[in-house]
């Protein structure tokens, strides 16, 4: 009893107390975006090797000789072997394997066997196309389908308005089954040959973008509006929704800045899968609209067999595929960190 009055004096409000005693500090190492960045750094190397060894093999395992096939059956042996010498497809697998990566490290592709062009100079100058293209499908993918599920959700809230629902769900099946090379050829029939509203080949000016754009961006557009849709009529019915309601706050004010954040925020996953794919339906609709990227050149390489130049385009599609999942992987770890920590 003694000692604790004893203490109880010492510790009066006149008495300086001792400092405290920090914890243990988190290390660099032990951090969580430490390691997130380390398992994505991680994942992404593993990915691109994989990718690459793919394509080194693509090559080696079709049937046959790719020079002759390329060359044709007119070329004598003797140009033949020459040109194998060239790209030093006689020298053993293990051999082409780690010059392929030594040349690949230093940004050499190789060259095309039909044009004799640096692979390098063939996709610099179509990339920036097949890029533009792309993107800009995406862009009108999301401005279309945030607006349009975010206010199909307001309206059919509560099973309300039940044929607009079944009318939007059965409209945004039907888009997203269509091919985009199908829908393609639809738009050139009925917007380029019969109206004569905009070209339906090349790329010269803003109005050749309309059809390719539109082409590519229909589908996603509709799978992710019903996404968008489905999000927000979960976000809807939660505790801080009904909590914004019961504090009157505006229908405007409680859709827009509590619901639709969250809502997108869900979806952004599924934007990034579909921008993965609008990457690699450029494919087909370059061909329908004769657009110069990277599209039309790997199925005219593919058809002259021009195998140096597939090899490296089918790296630069892959590389901006898994540059897509990362991006989405770290604008979902900014959004919730807590999705970056619960990992291990």
């Amino acid at each position: 009893m003694k000692a604790q009055t004893a203490g109880r004096l010492l510790s009066g409000p006149g008495t300086p107390r001792p400092p405290a005693v920090p914890g243990p500090a988190i290390g660099l190492l032990e951090h969580p975006w430490t390691r997130f960045t380390v398992r994505r750094l991680g994942r992404l190397v593993v990915s691109v090797w994989v990718l690459v060894t793919a394509a080194f093999l693509m090559i080696h395992l079709i049937p046959g000789d790719p020079v002759r096939a390329a060359l044709g059956l007119t070329a004598s042996q003797q140009v033949v072997d020459q040109r194998r010498e060239q790209l030093g497809l006689n020298d053993s697998l293990p051999a082409q394997y780690l010059r392929f990566l030594r040349d690949l490290a230093g940004g050499d592709l190789g060259v095309s066997v039909t044009s004799g062009l640096p692979v390098t100079q063939t996709i610099g100058d179509r990339l920036p196309s097949t890029v533009a293209l792309a993107v800009a499908s995406f862009l009108l993918a999301v401005l279309l389908s945030v607006p349009l599920g975010a206010a199909m959700a307001v309206l059919t809230r509560g099973g309300r308005r039940h044929r607009s629902e079944l009318t939007f769900t059965s409209a945004g099946v039907l888009i997203a089954t269509i091919p985009e090379f199908l829908l393609a050829v639809g738009l050139v029939w009925v917007f380029g040959v019969r109206l004569g509203w905009f070209p339906v080949a090349g790329q010269a000016g803003i109005d050749s973008y309309v059809l390719p754009v539109v082409s590519l961006a229909a589908g996603p557009a509709a799978v992710l509006a019903r996404i968008v849709r489905i999000e927000m009529l979960s976000v809807l019915h939660t505790d801080y929704i009904r909590t914004a309601r019961a504090k009157r706050l505006p229908a405007r004010r409680i859709h827009l800045r509590h619901a639709l954040p969250n809502a997108v925020t869900a979806g952004l996953t599924i934007g990034g899968l579909l921008l993965s794919g609008l990457v690699a339906g450029t494919v087909l609709v370059e061909n329908v609209f004769a657009w110069p990227g990277l599209g039309s050149t790997i199925v005219r390489s593919i058809l002259t067999k021009d195998y140096p130049v597939v090899q490296g385009v089918v790296l630069v599609y892959g590389t901006g595929v898994l540059l897509v999942n990362i991006a989405v992987d770290v604008v979902l770890a900014l959004l919730d960190p807590r999705s970056a920590i619960r990992e291990s």
